[in-house]
């Protein structure tokens, strides 16, 4: 893959985080459940466009996701 190609798929990726972070923190009727599940495609999108960088989606954006979650839903429990 060239440069410009992995810089497109990061963009991609950052945007798309992004968005379901925003959808997280705003949607009324979202559930945790539902945050959970943004959190997996998130996941499932980066390991289609990065396929050997599981890890570092587990360091950068699953704490945000988790940290997003947390702010929207409390500690525990599910809504």
């Amino acid at each position: 893959m060239d440069h410009a190609e992995e810089e497109r798929r990061v963009r991609l990726l950052r945007t798309t985080v992004d968005l379901l972070l925003r959808i997280i923190a705003v949607r009324p009727c979202l559930t945790r459940v539902g945050a959970r599940q943004m959190l997996d495609e998130a996941r499932g999108l980066a390991l289609r466009l990065f396929p050997d960088k599981g890890e570092a989606f587990d360091l950068i954006y699953a704490p945000r996701f988790e940290r997003a979650i947390r702010e929207r839903f409390g500690a525990g429990g599910e809504n």
